[in-house]
């Protein structure tokens, strides 16, 4: 059957399953649980997030992915605040992964976000699932954190060649990714149960969040 796909905004009929589907694909894989799809709960509703670029993927009618994304800042040398984005979560329905639908959403979305005026998006992820997306490391584009440091899961992706050209920048993100871990867990545990384990993906996330790019 020839493969129909659609990338729409979320409407809020798409929440539960957004949800559902942030849940089972972050379960487990960076910590045993996980916070994700509380992240997507209350994202929404804040001052930060931006509607026009939360968008599904549906597959032969069916939501199989989403994106969202919230503003986020740089600090030059001198102070000077610039917007810029960051996403996440990103996810694809466990089963349908690895087929390149990820990337069309966020290819999707950077298009989008061209349109509305921005021209620089950071993350923090593995690089193995971003760099084929254009990311590099912020270290080539001299973005740290206010600590000085360049972490090795933080990557940018220029949406316009040389934005970001000719300034030292301090990344900051909005309050809403600063989550409370025991809000998390008990919104958790109004869903159904879901097993929490260790899996291998958890000491790779360790070792890269806790990595660093030397200057």
């Amino acid at each position: 059957m020839q493969e129909m796909i659609n990338i729409r905004n979320e409407e809020k009929a798409d929440y539960a399953i957004v949800e559902q589907i942030t849940r089972e694909a972050f379960y487990n894989m960076y910590v045993p649980g996980c916070v994700e799809h509380y992240l997507v709960h209350i994202m929404r509703e804040h001052e930060d997030f931006i509607p026009e670029l939360d968008f599904v993927l549906e597959l032969n009618g069916t939501v199989i992915g989403n994106i969202m994304y919230t503003k986020a800042w740089l600090l030059d040398e001198e102070g000077n605040k610039k917007e810029i984005l960051t996403f996440g979560p990103v996810c694809i329905k466990p089963g349908y992964q690895r087929r390149g639908y990820g990337r069309k959403l966020i290819e999707h979305s950077f298009e989008r976000a061209v349109k509305l005026g921005y021209d620089t998006v950071v993350i923090f992820g593995s690089p193995v699932n971003y760099v084929g997306c254009g990311f590099k490391s912020c270290k080539k584009y001299n973005v740290g954190t206010e600590n000085g440091k360049y972490p090795s899961a933080m990557m940018v992706r220029e949406l316009i060649p040389g934005a970001l050209d000719g300034h030292k920048w301090i990344y900051q993100d909005s309050p809403v990714m600063a989550i409370s871990e025991e809000e998390a867990q008990k919104y958790d545990g109004t869903l159904e149960k879901m097993e929490k384990k260790y899996q291998p993906s958890q000491d790779e996330f360790y070792i890269m969040s806790h990595s660093f790019i030397e200057e």
